[in-house]
């Protein structure tokens, strides 16, 4: 019996010793930075973002990465219900603990699960502090979502939201910037220090808005079937010619046996065409990274007018 007592109080003090050598806990749940788990502890920067998020007492709100509820409390103070995506089942257990015999269970709906693999029900606002590793899908995902919400604030990794807002001329202007802004206007709203998580990530962080453009640019689905091809159509433009990749409507040939000079022949009639197209609308000297979206939108109509499309 007493061998018995004395491994009980062993295995206690050990257990003890596991969760002080590693202080990232909350509830007795260890986080997992692999996983992108980090949980905003500032209740002053909490706040500041239910209030810059503009929330209606009648919204129904997507919260994307839950974890223990911080952020979630405060999102169900303030709307009419949380919709939680959450993929960790320890988390799922935390939140439902948590809000269990609350007036606030009611109106929280917890879905385990991917959220870049399941349907998104209907949601008027987003507000989120998401794992870093699925920003750009995520981000797509949510402007492909109909029908359109009214916006989205969300917490990204500081070079990624600045990439976000980007203008054209600007360093970080790229394709992301290109792609998002034609669909969604983008601000960024507040700076966020690595220290005002548990556990802190490697980098700074930045709350972003996203609202969807209202009307949508007028694109068709041979302009951009999907996130994944407008990115490859935007790429496609690059910053040199050399970097085309584009294919015509007409001229195609799937021929295999076709002699190499040929092909030659219909690669360098193609990127006179190509030129032709750049000649026409003035575009023959400028370079994607330094162009508008209004002359992005032109541009693409230019090459679809000479039987151009992106795939």
């Amino acid at each position: 019996m007493a061998g018995g007592k004395i491994r009980r109080e062993k295995l206690q003090r050990g257990s003890g010793a596991t969760a002080a050598s590693n202080p990232h806990f909350q509830g007795g749940i260890p986080f997992h930075k692999s996983k992108g788990q980090h949980i905003l502890k500032n209740p002053l920067l909490v706040d500041s973002i239910i209030q810059k998020s503009g929330i209606k007492s009648t919204d129904v709100i997507l919260e994307i990465g839950p974890g223990t509820g911080n952020l979630t409390k405060k999102l169900l103070e303030a709307g009419k219900s949380v919709i939680a995506v959450e993929l960790d089942p320890r988390m799922v257990l935390e939140l439902q603990r948590r809000f269990q015999g609350t007036p606030y269970s009611s109106r929280l709906k917890v879905i385990q699960g991917d959220v870049l693999k399941c349907d998104l029900p209907y949601f008027d606002i987003c507000v989120a502090n998401i794992p870093y590793q699925i920003s750009s899908p995520l981000t797509f995902k949510l402007l492909s979502h109909r029908p359109l919400f009214r916006c989205a604030v969300i917490m990204f990794q500081r070079e990624f939201a600045m990439r976000l807002v980007a203008q054209p001329g600007d360093t970080l202007y790229c394709r992301l910037s290109v792609n998002t802004q034609l669909l969604a206007r983008v601000n960024h709203l507040l700076k966020v220090g690595r220290n005002n998580f548990r556990p802190p990530p490697k980098v700074d962080s930045s709350v972003v808005r996203i609202e969807p453009r209202k009307p949508l640019p007028p694109l068709t689905s041979e302009d951009f079937s999907d996130d994944k091809e407008m990115a490859e159509c935007v790429s496609a433009l690059g910053d040199t010619l050399g970097d085309l990749s584009m294919d015509a409507d007409e001229g195609k040939d799937d021929d295999e046996d076709m002699e190499m000079d040929d092909g030659e022949t219909k690669t360098s009639d193609f990127k006179h065409k190509v030129l032709g197209v750049l000649k026409l609308g003035g575009f023959e000297e400028k370079r994607a990274s330094k162009l508008s979206q209004a002359e992005f939108m032109h541009l693409l109509s230019l090459f679809n007018k000479a039987g151009i499309h992106f795939s």
